[in-house]
């Protein structure tokens, strides 16, 4: 008998020939790397999905800031007599810190299917540290132009209803936070504030 002979009667009876055995090995190595692949990234996914809360933040993005912290980058207005007033830091029962930061400038606009007009003046707050103000401060202008597109759209029913004032100021939260995402990839704008509302 021949010694090839030989080795095809063995991996016969071994359940196949050499290179369905090599073929298998291939199949389940890659299978293998699929597998350790795909939980590798559910693990990244799983931690960035989960990573804030453990209270761990990306470094490039605004953090928040508790009382008491030092601010760690300068806020618009502080210690500036031509910039915006300087921002007011609150108290309440959070741990974090609250800076406001005011609109030296009125918004007026109709409102939606009316001849009424609407004029506001605005303030914005976040407990993040202090580049989310600093860019409020510099896309102010096209904050102003989102935030009059919402006062236009606003309906005069809305305004003499205290639950169409606070949708109001939802949305124009999301505006302010979208031309901050837009801008530099991060809002951080927890609430926009009315100091006055005038309609007529």
């Amino acid at each position: 008998m021949s010694k090839g002979k030989d080795k095809a009667d063995k991996d016969a009876e071994n359940g196949g020939t050499p290179k369905q055995g090599g073929m298998i090995k291939l199949v389940l190595g890659a299978v293998l790397l699929l597998a350790l692949g795909a939980g590798g990234a559910y693990g990244a996914y799983a931690a960035g999905l989960f990573g804030d809360a453990g209270g761990h933040e990306s470094p490039d993005q605004p953090r928040l800031v508790r009382k008491g912290e030092e601010e760690p980058y300068p806020l618009p207005g502080a210690g500036k007599e031509q910039d915006a007033p300087a921002p007011v830091y609150g108290e309440g029962g959070s741990k974090y810190r609250t800076a406001y930061y005011s609109f030296e400038e009125s918004f007026t606009s109709n409102l939606a299917d009316s001849p009424g007009l609407i004029q506001v003046e605005l303030a914005v707050s976040t407990r993040r540290d202090g580049r989310v103000l600093q860019w409020v401060k510099n896309h102010e202008l096209a904050i102003r132009s989102a935030i009059l597109a919402q006062l236009a759209a606003t309906t005069e029913a809305e305004v003499y209803d205290v639950a169409g004032k606070q949708r109001l100021a939802q949305r124009l939260t999301k505006a302010v936070n979208g031309v901050l995402e837009e801008n530099e990839g991060f809002g951080g704008i927890d609430a926009v504030h009315f100091r006055g509302f005038l309609v007529q």
